[in-house]
């Protein structure tokens, strides 16, 4: 029952994501042409001493390691929407289904509060959003086995989330408004100009291992798609994958939304998008939605950090762009619905 992603697919979407890349690497207020790129990355004939200390700082530090981050965080975002949509066989799942960046955004803002350093809020935002799927998991584990398991996680990951948004109003209510509060509500909209190699180094880690997992898996998810029973007689262990999968995302979206903050919809439109391009098959779903959720984001934060004099957080301009989006995507699915009844 495995199956084979579609490589040429695949190839054609990364040479795009790179393409994509190059350019974001050109764009934005301080100029960088496609020539100064050139001679950055040919060091071999002497191009380096052309260049400036300003380009080469821009590109290198700043740009870069920014690009890179967008790239993994929507490909993290996007695939494990695919993986839980998949799971739960509901098309209107998204990552932060389990309480995971209610979570994340909790600890965020309580480093924030604490005045801790970046790091360590970074460190916060992510053990908190585990917790938060930590917590959803032991509620569903309490209910018993008379329950349905997926109806069971997405009522307790309401309920978890819920109550980290409860707390973190808590946080932004006693918080200084002259200062601590603009830094909480500005991290909380999401956005990657403090993003650092370090942070890649963090993200990289759990985006890729993440990425082999649930595509390897992409068959077993195909399976749950039809119930448990179904799944059952394949040979899958049914419980004992599905927590393989909840870990695997959480550990993915923690990771992206404690560098990034809270990026919506992401994670909601892409595994849609990309299921008219390639079906229904996690095989190829999944890797064609990390891709296409990359480029997706990398044009997100070109367009944010370019468009006006200051800088818009990626959580709005996502927010603007997606909802009109879906509503679009819904549409189209209730037409092609009632064409295909008659």
């Amino acid at each position: 029952m495995k199956s084979v992603a579609n490589i040429p697919l695949l190839l054609m979407l990364g040479i795009a994501g790179l393409i994509t890349g190059v350019f974001s690497l050109v764009l934005g207020r301080y100029p960088v042409s496609l020539a100064d790129l050139w001679q950055l990355v040919t060091p071999f004939q002497g191009g380096h001493a052309d260049i400036s200390p300003q380009v080469r700082t821009v590109v290198t530090e700043i740009r870069l390691p920014r690009i890179i981050a967008a790239f993994l965080v929507g490909g993290t975002l996007s695939i494990t929407g695919a993986a839980y949509q998949g799971m739960f066989r509901n098309p209107m799942v998204s990552p932060s289904i389990l309480g995971v960046s209610a979570g994340a955004g909790f600890g965020a803002a309580l480093g924030i509060l604490l005045g801790l350093s970046p790091l360590l809020q970074q460190s916060m935002s992510f053990v908190f959003g585990v917790a938060a799927v930590a917590a959803v998991y032991a509620i569903s584990l309490s209910t018993g086995v008379k329950h349905d398991k997926c109806l069971t996680l997405i009522l307790a990951g309401m309920i978890v989330a819920t109550l980290f948004t409860a707390m973190l109003s808590i946080l932004k209510y006693i918080a200084d408004p002259d200062n601590t509060l603009p830094s909480i509500v500005y991290w909380l909209m999401g956005g990657l100009s403090a993003t650092g190699m370090a942070d890649l180094r963090f993200i990289a880690v759990f985006a890729l291992t993440g990425l082999t997992v649930l595509t390897l898996s992409g068959w077993k998810i195909d399976m749950l798609s039809f119930g448990d029973e179904e799944a059952k007689t394949m040979g899958i262990r049914v419980d004992r994958f599905r927590l393989l999968v909840i870990v695997a995302a959480t550990l993915m979206t923690a990771s992206a939304v404690s560098i990034s903050g809270i990026i919506g919809w992401v994670g909601l439109i892409i595994p849609h998008i990309t299921r008219m391009i390639t079906g229904p098959r996690n095989a190829e779903l999944l890797p064609a939605s990390f891709l296409i959720g990359g480029i997706f984001l990398l044009v997100i934060d070109g367009f944010s950090r370019s468009v006006a004099a200051a800088e818009i957080p990626l959580g709005i301009t996502t927010s603007l762009i997606g909802a009109p989006f879906f509503i679009f995507i819904m549409i189209k699915t209730s037409k092609k619905h009632r064409h295909d009844t008659t």
